[in-house]
């Protein structure tokens, strides 16, 4: 996974996550994510084309993630109240087969990203 390691990571992708990442950056430009908050898509990280999704106060970066074959960084949002609930979690971005409900860039692959998460301790984080 890109970024393991790191003791103070939150995010970490998955190989087949940083291959769809180049993909879409390549198809639609520089790229963000936000995680939903249980609309359209459930709690998935859903993918826009950078500034498609207004971010405010009310939203907290987590991490600018590095993929290899990326100029830019990709940022990871979540909002604020999300957050306070997730805090304690490590987020690894996933991609699975199946079409999302959401706005998110990938569904029209057939594909769509999802979040598996671990508590964060000293140990493994």
């Amino acid at each position: 996974m890109i970024g393991e390691g790191s003791p103070m990571e939150r995010i970490a992708l998955t190989p087949a996550a940083a291959d769809l990442i180049r993909q879409l950056r390549a198809e639609h430009g520089p790229l963000m994510f936000h995680q939903s908050g249980g609309c359209c898509d459930g709690s998935a990280p859903m993918c826009y084309p950078l500034g498609e999704f207004r971010t405010g106060g009310s939203d907290v970066l987590l991490a600018e993630l590095e993929v290899d074959g990326v100029e830019e960084p990709v940022g990871f949002w979540m909002s604020a109240s999300q957050f306070e609930r997730w805090a304690h979690t490590h987020l690894t971005v996933d991609v699975v087969p199946g079409r999302g409900s959401g706005f998110s860039l990938e569904a029209p692959e057939g594909v769509r990203f999802l979040i598996r998460s671990r508590l964060l301790d000293d140990a493994a984080s």
